[in-house]
């Protein structure tokens, strides 16, 4: 418990001290102009709705760290002081090698997982076209499953992906919604019902109650669950506060995991019982 107070602590100071950058917030709500093609201001700040994927990508040359962390139930009380014993971290390091085409890695604590991804936009919302459109996959590496348990397994039973298309519109200056059709495959599938190949429609949204903090949300609806499934749709609602340099997300999920093949397919929790506090951290260089 004295691990993670001290993990809180020491991200709200970094918060209020670091300064050796630009505004987070004015280079977000800066225009994008192209020739004469203006293009609207973002539907999204972070590169995250919650745990969805939002169709904001890093810009060429810039460097995001994305520090997650989802602590236990808050059901489980003083046991476990509400969860902060038991908690799940993840970083992740974004980088933009293009204009509107970014790559990352990330280490996720939970099945001790690794991931990467490449995220692309292929349109952006102008008074020319009324949407931005992104391109999103992932590559998630399991490395908590034991040989010795499991003697037939091979490497690419470690292995699980993801895909979604992202699209999103800003419809006013408060409010942005995004959709995003999904398709995720997991090799090695250890509950009985659940099946490898499976397709997801998630629905996210922005609302801003102020200039620096918005309330966020995403759902993702799993066609193929078995009804039988011991695992939820994952629901995510959060907090958005913006800061120079960062955008700081305080959330509450019923999945504790943030890789996509993790909380779209095994969402642990339930909003009636078994609910997950977490932020997103995101700093950029």
């Amino acid at each position: 418990m004295k691990r993670h107070l001290v993990l809180l602590a020491l991200t709200f100071l970094c918060i209020n001290t670091v300064n050796a950058q630009d505004d987070l917030l004015n280079e977000l709500e800066d225009e994008a102009k192209t020739k004469d093609i203006t293009y609207e201001q973002p539907a999204f700040k972070a590169m995250k709705i919650g745990n969805l994927q939002s169709t904001k990508v890093a810009a060429k040359g810039e460097l995001y760290m994305y520090v997650s962390h989802r602590f236990g139930a808050l059901n489980d009380g003083f046991d476990t002081f509400f969860g902060l014993d038991n908690a799940n971290t993840k970083i992740q390091m974004v980088y933009g090698i293009f204009n509107g085409v970014q790559i990352g890695m990330a280490r996720e604590s939970i099945r001790k997982t690794y991931s990467s991804h490449i995220k692309a936009k292929f349109m952006s919302q102008s008074k020319d076209f009324p949407v931005n459109i992104v391109g999103y996959a992932t590559v998630n590496i399991r490395t908590d499953i034991k040989e010795d348990k499991y003697p037939l397994l091979q490497f690419a039973d470690r292995m699980s992906y993801a895909t979604q298309l992202l699209v999103s519109r800003r419809l006013n200056n408060k409010f942005s919604l995004e959709l995003a059709p999904t398709f995720v495959r997991q090799n090695l599938v250890l509950e009985p019902f659940q099946k490898h190949n499976q397709i997801a429609l998630g629905v996210g949204g922005r609302y801003k109650i102020s200039k620096r903090m918005s309330i966020n949300a995403d759902y993702v609806y799993n066609f193929s669950r078995h009804e039988d499934s011991i695992y939820n749709d994952p629901l995510t609602i959060g907090l958005d506060i913006e800061t120079g340099g960062h955008v700081f997300q305080l959330l509450f999920s019923n999945a504790q995991s943030t890789n996509e093949p993790g909380f779209i397919s095994n969402a642990e929790g339930d909003w009636f019982g078994k609910v997950f506090f977490g932020f997103n951290i995101v700093r950029v260089f």
